[in-house]
């Protein structure tokens, strides 16, 4: 099992990142069961996610994914295995976001007017499930550091949940059920949500929260950052080896990452300048069903981490430590995060399986764009040997701790 202590007892620091898209999180959803698929074949039918990553992170429905993956059960092992994430959006979400039953011309006047009176989903149904999954478990319980963002619009600042600080302070303990809730709640489509913690001292933290995507759709930046900040605070016998680990850790060398996107637009086919130009606030809010102005705070958070992350690693010529999956060819109704009838979900699930036969793909710093790299195979065989070397690494920490 990975430890939810980030001071590495073997050579890599491992880390997964799952980003945020609503009911596209059955995109990584795909590629996560296929990776513990090959994780099993190497180790056996109980491998789980959960014991090789040292963090886990996850924004809005990539917080709910990150959840399942490590929130324990009665037996102490993972909630949910990466094959059974799908089953759960495929059979959940069309009650999250329960779609209109009227014609298109009369939904799309409901959903307008919805936009306009409250949030188009009310929530109730989500934060049932939630509380229901996780109960009364706590961030100090998962099975490995977990680190979930969501936003204060009280105080104007993002909050970042992780395993480590809950176990440090009980005031940033939070239910898992409030966490996932909060992260999840984006503005015009989900309630905000207010919870209060306590240290059982008297003294208690009120938080005021909304989608954790307004601030890092892409949470791969939070999950690298936390680690660094976990080996600054470690004991001086840690602080003696700074150099030669903090280092190699900032370049690169000893780190695997693996971040997981959501898909997104096909470029220059959902919105244009054109229309753009005319459009007054209600537009940017509500257009032909969409969210616009949600639309591009996400994308556009998630390729600034995914340029930072690859400059990185490009940069110091270790670029095959970090990898990134994802689809921009998304259109019409695959790039919503809230269209989930049957034909669409199962679109999506169809859309990940594809994308495990691409080619491995790496955001070209110049352009953004997503460019085929030759000679290094498919998403499948990337996700395999990646398999390999988390399984290599998992079975070098089990030696050294003997």
């Amino acid at each position: 099992m990975a430890s939810t202590d980030v001071s590495c007892k073997g050579n890599m620091f491992t880390v997964l990142s799952i980003d945020g898209g609503g009911i596209r999180g059955i995109i990584p959803g795909t590629l996560l069961a296929f990776l513990e698929s090959k994780l099993q074949e190497l180790d056996g039918p109980d491998a789980r996610l959960a014991d090789y990553f040292d963090v886990i992170s996850g924004t809005s429905t990539g917080g709910l994914v990150t959840t399942m993956l490590t929130a324990p059960n009665k037996d102490n092992r993972p909630l949910f295995a990466a094959k059974d994430i799908n089953d759960f959006y495929l059979e959940q979400t069309p009650k999250i976001f329960p779609q209109n039953s009227g014609s298109d011309f009369f939904g799309s006047i409901a959903s307008w007017f919805d936009t306009l009176t409250g949030p188009k989903y009310d929530g109730k149904y989500l934060h049932s499930l939630l509380n229901s999954l996780l109960g009364d478990l706590t961030l100090n319980q998962t099975l490995t550091n977990i680190v979930v963002p969501a936003f204060d619009i009280k105080l104007l600042q993002p909050v970042i949940f992780s395993t480590n600080d809950g176990k440090e302070n009980a005031l940033k303990n939070a239910r898992l059920a409030d966490i996932c809730i909060s992260t999840s709640a984006a503005p015009t489509y989900l309630p905000a949500h207010n919870f209060t913690t306590s240290d059982g001292k008297g003294n208690t933290r009120s938080f005021d929260l909304i989608d954790g995507a307004v601030a890092a759709n892409n949470p791969t930046m939070l999950a690298i950052s936390h680690i660094l900040r976990q080996m600054t605070r470690k004991n001086s016998e840690l602080m003696k080896e700074y150099d030669d680990v903090v280092e190699p850790v900032m370049d690169g060398k000893r780190m695997l990452v693996l971040s997981l996107g959501t898909g997104a637009a096909k470029l220059e086919e959902k919105y244009n300048a054109a229309k753009a130009s005319e459009w007054g606030l209600i537009n940017w809010i509500f257009n032909n069903g969409s969210t616009p102005i949600i639309d591009i705070f996400g994308d556009a958070s998630s390729d600034v981490v995914d340029f930072l992350v690859s400059t990185l690693f490009q940069s110091r010529n270790h670029k095959k430590n970090y990898l990134r999956i994802q689809d921009d060819t998304l259109i019409g109704n695959e790039s919503s995060v809230d269209v989930a009838t049957s034909e669409n979900l199962q679109r999506l699930v169809e859309i990940g399986k594809r994308l495990l036969d691409k080619p491995v793909s790496r955001a070209d710093l110049e352009t953004g764009r997503y460019q085929t790299i030759k000679g290094e195979g498919t998403n499948a065989e990337a996700l395999t040997n990646f398999a390999k070397l988390l399984s290599e690494e998992r079975k070098l920490r089990l030696i050294n701790q003997k």
